[in-house]
């Protein structure tokens, strides 16, 4: 019987070296060669990378592949890791599903899926705390804190997107939280700027519309092992008219909430991706609005940004590839010319 090796994160393997670790299937892609010959291109990943496998028809792990490998299922690798013109990659050499014994091992679904890296309780205390001490009038706050007590669940493991920004468990109440603290320093800074607005600046309603500009992706976008994977409510109907909906019925329900505050929270939710081709079937038309579409898409885009630089630099490029959602090379610094 083969040795057992040291079991190691795929996060953590080098290039050339073969190590045993345990993986998500999280993609299982099936195409056809030139010569017409089946083959398979199986996506693993752990919470801190992902290496594709290519299966050819004329391996052992073809059969098995074709037939009883499943997204989302986990696995336990004896592999060599290569870093090719393709991006990372894994030479197979044992696979089987993970046992409970391998727990004992190390094995822990959670340390396969991607999370956000700050504390969920810690973050949904803070948004509750903003909620309850900066929304007024007082039916307003009732909507919005009701809101999160009621999702609170489902506030704190659902990702912001399926792909582009926080698009991990807890990206949701990570993203969330962060467009509100931009949205609370605008709204006071605004608010001082231009003290003669009629009507003046209302600093809860910006609060309450950053809160609940993307409530409705809880319905839109579903947790998964594998990735986020939009519902058919997300596909058909989409997070803003979806979140439009879950704000006006529960509003319904709060003594005293006035005609015109629930319009203009609806408003902010409607209009908080300003354009028509990015989802917002209007843009921006009060200044509440305004301020929540700036707070979501600096957050959104940092986000992007940040998360380009955050990954190895190859060799001495000066910017980063141009596969980002972005669509643009990152500067990363001038390098020595010979």
């Amino acid at each position: 019987m083969a040795a057992e090796l040291r079991i190691t994160k795929l996060a953590d393997l080098k290039p050339g070296v073969q190590a045993d670790c345990f993986v998500l299937l999280s993609a299982k892609d099936r195409a056809t060669t030139r010569d017409g010959k089946p083959y398979y291109r199986v996506t693993f990943r752990d919470a801190g990378r992902s290496a594709v496998a290519m299966v050819w028809s004329d391996t052992p792990w073809f059969e098995g592949c074709d037939g009883s490998w499943k997204v989302g299922s986990c696995y336990k690798l004896r592999c060599r890791y290569v870093e090719s013109s393709y991006g990372p990659q894994l030479e197979l050499e044992r696979i089987r599903l993970v046992e409970e014994a391998d727990r004992k091992d190390g094995f822990e679904e959670t340390a396969l899926v991607k999370s956000t890296r700050f504390n969920v309780e810690a973050m949904f205390t803070e948004l509750l705390a903003i909620a309850r001490d900066k929304i007024e009038p007082e039916p307003l706050r009732l909507l919005v804190v009701g809101i999160l007590e009621e999702h609170a669940q489902a506030i704190k493991r659902a990702p912001a997107a399926q792909k582009n920004h926080h698009a991990y468990a807890g990206g949701y109440l990570e993203h969330v939280l962060s467009v509100t603290r931009n949205a609370v320093f605008l709204a006071d800074k605004y608010a001082a700027d231009y003290p003669n607005m009629q009507p003046p600046l209302s600093k809860g309603l910006v609060v309450a519309g950053a809160i609940l500009h993307d409530v409705g992706k809880l319905i839109e976008l579903e947790f998964r092992m594998e990735g986020p994977r939009r519902t058919a409510e997300g596909e058909l109907i989409g997070h803003i008219l979806l979140g439009r909906d879950m704000v006006r019925e529960r509003g319904k329900d709060v003594p005293g909430l006035d005609r015109e505050t629930l319009l203009r929270l609806e408003h902010i939710i409607v209009a908080h991706q300003n354009l028509p081709e990015w989802g917002s079937p209007i843009a921006p038309h009060t200044p509440e609005a305004l301020l929540v579409y700036f707070a979501d898409d600096v957050d959104a885009k940092f986000h992007m940004l940040a998360a380009s630089l955050e990954t190895d630099a190859v060799g001495d490029e000066e910017f980063t590839p141009r596969d980002n959602p972005l669509r643009r090379g990152i500067f990363r610094g001038l390098r020595a010319r010979e």
